[in-house]
């Protein structure tokens, strides 16, 4: 049976960061973190690391919302820790 484990936390007024991640017999299966900023009264992603695409990656966002792809050489476990403290610090 899979755990799911999703929170938003408040940084700031308008800064939020959001957590989502589901593990199987206790192992990373899912992931994304991301730093949001709200604009003109919608939340707009800033940086994300995710899995959505079967890798471990950071997507970057512009203003414009144009987002740069890298990948990460990381297992899903070292990119959700690595994504969660990068947006904390």
């Amino acid at each position: 049976m899979s755990k799911i484990v999703d929170f938003v936390v408040v940084f700031d007024d308008g800064v939020r960061k959001r957590h989502y991640h589901e593990t199987e017999k206790g192992k990373v299966t899912y992931f994304a973190v991301q730093l949001e900023i709200e604009v003109k009264g919608e939340w707009k992603v800033v940086v994300r690391y995710d899995c959505s695409h079967g890798f471990s990656h950071i997507d970057k966002y512009d203003i414009k919302g144009n987002k740069t792809k890298r990948m990460l050489d990381l297992s899903f476990e070292s990119a959700l820790t690595y994504g969660d403290w990068d947006i904390n610090t």
